[in-house]
């Protein structure tokens, strides 16, 4: 009796897309990748390979194809502060060590204290300085550049701010653990509180929570928003950005995203997209790649609302984080340079 050809690339699990691609190596790369999995993934992978069967040259080909596709977007990797704590979670680090790590994140930017405090806003700054001592923040604004203290010598009351000048005419150089101290003091009571302060604004997190929501769902908040808080409901929905919003990517930032997001979930999102963005998609790949993509949702029949919501927003977040990162960039509409003649 003749061997039955798998040839359906779709129907495949990871393991045997794995199991394929191994078989498909050398003996000398096989026995490389081997010494890096431990037994209990040897035995799968070993007993995968076994009840394979004959597989298709067709299978093996849009195999190596998924693979260089993913090999060639290693370098839009998505990172973010949300995924880099769950990183650091799972590492087994202290919780304690954790949040110390995630307050210097999330804090302003600077390598040394001093660094980060001319990145903060001299209204806030300002605020926390005038509750210390007078000597504290002579310290403190010797130590910042000098732009920035003048803003903030400017806000503080005009008494106190005298005092603070007199304090800093009459200081000599201020001995190491003084300094010390005032770091201390300022990591321990400002900018760990700023870290948690500056996190996130409400709107912007409750644009968040919106985008992830079930698009009827979403809705009905807005609808109901908008008739109480009107302005708030205009700023959420400023903030947020849906899936039909990659229509405002340029064709460099669409072909980063193409790169970036898992193939097997894009076909899902399109799936229910609007003509104008599939052919924005579809244009930003090559030919080849537009025609897998193109069989792949017309396979997958009828599904479900929900699974495509999901999907699109999975494309919506992967975008945000690049965008974030620079890679992507987002119009707006709005004319950000007026230019002079």
């Amino acid at each position: 009796m003749a061997m039955r050809v798998r040839d359906d690339y779709r129907s495949l699990s990871g393991p045997e897309k794995a199991a394929i691609f191994i078989l498909s190596l050398s003996e000398e790369h096989t026995a490389q990748i081997f010494k890096n999995m431990d037994d209990d993934e040897i035995l799968e992978i070993s007993q995968i390979i076994s009840g394979l069967g004959k597989i298709g040259p067709t299978v093996v080909e849009r195999l190596f194809i998924d693979f260089t596709d993913q090999m060639s977007s290693t370098n839009s990797l998505v990172g973010s502060q949300e995924s880099t704590e769950r990183m650091l979670i799972s590492s087994g680090l202290s919780q304690e060590k954790i949040d110390l790590i995630m307050e210097e994140i999330r804090g302003p930017a600077g390598r040394t204290m001093w660094e980060k405090l001319g990145n903060v806003n001299e209204d806030i700054l300002a605020s926390f300085l005038q509750k210390e001592y007078p000597q504290t923040v002579a310290v403190v604004l010797s130590k910042v550049a000098t732009d920035h203290a003048a803003r903030v010598l400017a806000i503080l009351p005009e008494g106190f701010a005298l005092e603070v000048v007199n304090r800093m005419l009459r200081m000599e150089t201020v001995q190491k653990d003084i300094l010390d101290e005032v770091e201390k003091t300022l990591r321990k009571e400002f900018m760990s509180n700023l870290a948690r302060t500056q996190r996130r604004d409400s709107h912007e997190l409750i644009a968040e929570i919106f985008n992830n929501m079930e698009r009827a769902v979403e809705t009905r908040f807005m609808d109901e928003l908008e008739k109480d808080s009107p302005d708030a409901a205009e700023k959420i929905r400023s903030l947020m950005f849906t899936f039909e919003d990659l229509l405002k990517l340029d064709q460099a930032s669409i072909q980063t995203v193409i790169r970036a997001v898992d193939k097997e979930k894009l076909p899902l999102a399109l799936k229910g997209a609007t003509d104008e963005l599939k052919d924005l998609f579809f244009g930003n790949m090559s030919e080849r790649a537009a025609k897998i993509m193109k069989e792949d949702m017309a396979a997958m029949g009828p599904v479900r609302l929900k699974d495509v919501e999901e999907a699109q927003q999975y494309v919506v977040t992967v975008t945000k984080d690049l965008e974030g990162r620079g890679e992507v960039t987002i119009s707006t509409g709005a004319v950000e340079e007026e230019m002079i003649g």
